[in-house]
């Protein structure tokens, strides 16, 4: 006959931790992995002090998911939102992760950071030019620009629908900037092209009107295979531009015929209210689709 002993785990005579309690957490700890991660953040629960990340491959641990994790330390929580690039340590215990040491990555590419300093310098000598970008859960304005067919698209329109919005121009140099944010939207189109159009609308706004306009505009866009009825590619007056491009925090600037910009890749959620606004390019197209999924899956 088997018979289980049971060991206290707490010692009566010293209220202290018995020797088999003190082995019993230290095999925990044991058991507990910590592995470095990093990813898009896809929700920030601060009730629950939670956090949903859409997380790039660990190797020799795990594929490219998304995933849930506890955060112990809720005040890690304070600096992020929907979009954010983290990196952080995962601690794997059980069917419960969770996250430590969260530290957003800020974006360094050369480009974006010198259009930054021309917008802080800009701003020092005239501050009424600039306003504030739209905050995230606030409604983004409505704003009226002309597509690759030439005809006039209003945000409003897409009311009931959530936009994914990025800005590039068919000149860039730099594959790693307009062409790889104009990618992840051709993607995220493929992913969920039975939803586009009817759910989903893709747009790519120009930031060089004065040539990405008529055909030049539509060639750009059939680079990408942009469907017109879902992916519209936006172009108005430079001071269009640069009041929608404002909206987002998003600049450019041109110097000597180049243009110099920041990176912005926009979520607005069907009520017309920002969702999200990721900062630079250090994501990919299977995470844009991750947040993507999030936002529509909210009942409209």
């Amino acid at each position: 006959m088997l018979r289980i002993v049971q060991f206290p785990l707490i010692d009566p005579m010293r209220n202290t931790p018995t020797i088999a309690a003190l082995f019993l957490l230290g095999a925990t700890l044991a058991l507990a992995q910590e592995h470095a991660a990093r990813g898009l953040v896809l929700e920030v629960d601060r009730a629950h002090h939670r956090l949903v990340v859409s997380c790039d491959s660990v190797p020799g641990y795990m594929e490219a998911m998304d995933m849930p994790f506890d955060v112990p330390d809720a005040t890690q929580l304070n600096a992020l939102k929907p979009g954010s690039v983290i990196r952080f340590t995962m601690v794997e215990h059980g069917s419960n992760p969770s996250a430590k040491d969260i530290q957003p990555i800020a974006n360094f590419e050369p480009e974006p950071a010198a259009a930054g300093s021309l917008s802080a310098l800009n701003s020092a000598v005239n501050p009424s030019s600039t306003k504030p970008p739209v905050m995230i859960g606030e409604a983004v304005p409505n704003f009226t620009l002309t597509d690759q067919a030439g005809h006039n698209v209003s945000l409003s329109q897409f009311r009931g629908k959530v936009v994914a919005l990025t800005f590039g121009y068919s000149r860039c140099p730099n594959p790693n900037y307009c062409f790889r944010l104009s990618r992840n939207l051709a993607e995220v189109e493929r992913q969920f092209h039975d939803r586009a159009g009817s759910d989903l609308v893709l747009l790519t706004i120009a930031i060089d009107p004065e040539y990405d306009q008529g055909p030049t505009l539509a060639r750009y866009a059939q680079s990408f295979g942009a469907n017109a009825k879902s992916w519209h590619f936006l172009t108005g007056t430079v001071s269009q531009v640069h009041q929608v491009a404002g909206m987002f925090g998003m600049d450019f600037w041109n110097t000597e015929g180049l243009l110099t910009h920041t990176l912005h890749t926009v979520i607005i959620d069907r009520q017309g209210r920002l969702a999200a606004n990721i900062d630079g390019n250090q994501f990919s197209a299977r995470q844009l689709g991750d947040l993507v999924k999030v936002v529509m899956k909210r009942p409209a």
